[in-house]
């Protein structure tokens, strides 16, 4: 009988390729298999857009909480317990009917990984660098976004001393969410900039 028993999709090659290699270095006694559980862990429940997230849903609820935020995001995070130590060089961007934000790095790749999780390639690739300084509304475009002309658009340069978060608009329609239906709403390259927020998470 169809339809009624769970099947899983075979990983993917770039997985597989990286369980091989894990398993070749585990092999030659060169790393512990442990201590990456500990890493790949780490990086689920510690590090990762989920902080962000949860950061950006409180600053919808909570207009103090907002307030503080972008006055000085340390103390604000630290409410969270989000971050790390990381999140002391961290300032946050609120975007508004007339101001969207854009962060780029145009010397490293600057990013608050704590709160966003390891930088997508595009991030840090030449072409997204050099195009966000010089083109910002073609590249958004690019990536689907289309801001109107009456928009200003600002693109911020992270380095060695100051990371950017951007506070996204909160959408429409999310007015009955809860907090935690909030921050499964918010993506990365929102916080980015490069992104909206979609009321259906899509």
């Amino acid at each position: 009988m169809t339809g009624d028993h769970d099947h899983t999709d075979p990983p993917s090659d770039e997985a597989l390729r990286v369980k091989a290699l894990e398993s070749l270095l585990v092999d030659k006694g060169l790393i512990n298999p442990d201590a990456v559980d500990a890493i790949i862990e780490q990086f689920e429940t510690q590090i990762g857009p989920h902080n962000g997230a949860k950061v950006v849903a409180r600053a919808w609820v909570d207009s103090a909480y907002r307030a503080r935020l972008i006055d000085d995001a340390w103390p604000a995070l630290q409410e969270l317990d989000v971050g790390g130590v990381e999140a002391s060089e961290v300032v946050v961007l609120e975007n508004t009917e007339d101001v969207h934000n854009l962060v780029v790095c145009t010397l490293f790749s600057c990013y608050p990984w704590a709160l966003l999780g390891l930088p997508p390639s595009w991030y840090k690739s030449p072409a997204y660098r050099s195009r966000a300084v010089k083109d910002p509304r073609a590249l958004l475009a690019e990536f689907g976004l289309k801001i109107p002309t009456e928009r200003e658009v600002r693109v911020w340069d992270s380095n060695a001393d100051i990371r950017y978060l951007v506070l996204p608009e909160r959408p429409a329609g999310t007015e009955d969410l809860s907090e935690n239906d909030l921050a499964a709403l918010v993506t990365r390259d929102a916080m980015v900039g490069i992104g909206l927020v979609s009321p259906s998470g899509d």
